[in-house]
């Protein structure tokens, strides 16, 4: 090899050497701001959502149990006092809320191999027969009276608040995390962090932030 060859080739390999950490750094830091920027995103898309939410409640009409529902099954919730939406809708008490089981790619099994029930709301039917897209952020859950095996000692689930954009409550059933947030893809998600099965008794009280959508 000449000699000049050669020395250009050094220099190549030397610069190489010295670039490389420099565009590891720039990729990181890359990497934390769009991590910022879609943090920021979404704290702005839910506190917007937030604002035309108003707290309530509804409980299941029939139990929810992950191993035996499957995704696209449909479920409902029955309000219960009267919801006033911001847009003027108005939810009777008896209001039927209808929703899905969904497949939730955020959360994955518990580490035990525990399992999970990922539920979202729809749509609410009027007490007149029409019905109306809704929006709903599961906030809290709490037993029928009869049930005892939810964490809230009073028989009620705690009541939304604006400020409150994400859920992550640990032990909200006996085994069973909820976590959700506010313009999130699903209203809920129940994961079980034992072997345990997530299982909604019929009667299950939730407590939901809930807006018209669209």
């Amino acid at each position: 090899m000449k000699y000049g060859n050669f020395f250009s080739l050094s220099i190549a390999v030397a610069s190489l050497v010295l670039i490389t950490p420099q565009l590891s750094r720039a990729e990181t830091r890359n990497g934390a701001d769009n991590t910022a920027m879609n943090s920021t995103a979404y704290s702005s898309a839910a506190q917007q959502e937030a604002a035309q939410m108003v707290s309530g409640q509804a409980h299941l009409v029939k139990t929810l149990d992950a191993r035996k529902v499957q995704p696209g099954q449909q479920f409902e919730a029955v309000v219960d006092g009267t919801i006033h939406l911001k847009n003027g809708t108005e939810l009777r008490h008896g209001t039927v809320l209808i929703g899905n089981v969904v497949t939730d790619n955020m959360h994955s099994n518990g580490a035990d191999g525990g399992s999970r029930l990922a539920l979202r709301f729809t749509d609410a039917k009027l007490k007149d027969g029409k019905t109306v897209p809704i929006e709903a952020t599961i906030a809290g859950v709490a037993g029928p009276a009869s049930y005892s095996g939810y964490a809230s000692t009073n028989n009620a689930p705690p009541v939304w608040s604006h400020s409150a954009l994400v859920i992550d409550e640990q032990g909200a059933m006996s085994g069973v995390d909820l976590h959700s947030r506010i313009a999130g893809a699903n209203s809920g998600v129940f994961v079980s962090n034992r072997k345990d099965d997530v299982k909604l008794n019929a009667g299950s009280q939730l407590s939901l932030a809930i807006a018209a959508r669209g």
